[in-house]
């Protein structure tokens, strides 16, 4: 089934301008679909000069918590991916609880009901794998919940309003892994990226609990993945949480150096002990239910994304990695 069998003619992307937001964009557009996207521009609009000839794309600047600017950006549309966010711990602890559960929580809840007012007939969540916190062993999508950061409370939070919801729009909730690998819009503070980045630039990269283990997966991967989604019909979809990556993808810090050193063999490394305030385990994930259900397995591996980063960094695709517009925040530790 394609995105147009399952009458998804016209997309709502919020956020459409960011490091998913972007990719997905250029995704829909070539799959014949119409976008609409949504964005603060808080991080600039670069990603998306390519996009703006195009006759079925369509850019409304604006914030996520004004309501008539959502009203005017919902009609006629069929389907809505909400990734506009506060994203990630340092953000978050900066911008301030109130702040975070205006725009991460209630303009989420805000965003469904007048999605649903309009009759909107799809609605797809970006949330995180971080809402597992603390965890031993592999976890699924019924694990339980274990939020450690004011960025995870957050989008549980959204999640369980999400998921209160029976009619249409029908909600699906995916957990998004550690994003990597080159975009319209790439991040260099997301832990692939910023420490072939580090490789690049010549410095030595320090790194804390090196056996702690991550999940990843390529930024086009979740493109795949979310337009697997919309493609699909309610019955499979509606009312579900994925987690989003795959088994080969979980990794640990100190598995992802060797591949970084692969492809900058003069990396200095520096292994510091970090001690946190609670037990923070080893996280593995489970993807069976993605692959078992939409049949998706990531086509990028991690040693593709850092050949790709490697080539996208050393042939000056970017001439200023450093620069803030890459970032969402300052790393506080790797």
């Amino acid at each position: 089934m394609t995105l147009f069998d399952s009458g998804v003619k016209r997309v709502l992307v919020t956020g459409g301008a960011g490091y998913i937001g972007a990719s997905m964009t250029s995704r829909l557009l070539n799959e014949g679909v119409k976008v609409r996207v949504l964005d603060s521009l808080l991080h600039g609009g670069d990603a998306i000069l390519g996009f703006l000839h195009q006759s079925n794309y369509e850019f409304h600047h604006g914030d996520v918590r004004d309501q008539e600017k959502l009203r005017e950006c919902l009609q006629e549309v069929d389907a809505v991916l909400h990734l506009a966010a506060l994203v990630g711990f340092p953000v978050c602890k900066k911008a301030g609880r109130d702040e975070v559960w205006a725009v991460n929580v209630e303009a989420t809840r805000s965003i469904y009901r007048l999605a649903e007012a309009a009759g909107v007939k799809r609605f797809i969540f970006a949330s995180s794998y971080s809402n597992y916190g603390l965890a031993e062993g592999k976890v699924t999508e019924e694990s339980p919940l274990n939020p450690q950061s004011l960025y995870a409370e957050s989008k549980v939070a959204g999640e369980e309003f999400l998921l209160q919801q029976t009619g249409e729009p029908w909600v699906t909730c995916v957990r998004l892994s550690t994003l990597f690998g080159a975009a319209p819009r790439t991040r260099f503070d997301l832990m692939v990226n910023e420490f072939a980045l580090t490789a690049h630039l010549g410095r030595k990269l320090v790194i804390y609990q090196k056996d702690f283990n991550r999940a990843f997966v390529h930024v086009q991967d979740v493109a795949e993945a979310l337009c697997r989604i919309f493609s699909s019909s309610p019955e499979v979809v509606a009312g579900q949480v994925f987690n989003i990556g795959g088994d080969e993808l979980n990794s640990s810090k100190g598995q992802l150096v060797k591949l970084i050193r692969k492809h900058w063999p003069d990396l200095e490394v520096e292994e510091r002990a970090l001690e946190f305030g609670g037990d923070m385990r080893s996280l593995h994930v489970s993807f069976e239910k993605v692959r078992s259900i939409l049949g998706f397995v990531p086509d990028w591996t991690l040693d593709d994304g850092i050949k790709e980063l490697h080539q996208m960094l050393t042939q000056g695709f970017i001439s200023d990695p450093e620069s803030s517009r890459f970032r969402n925040h300052q790393a506080l530790v790797s």
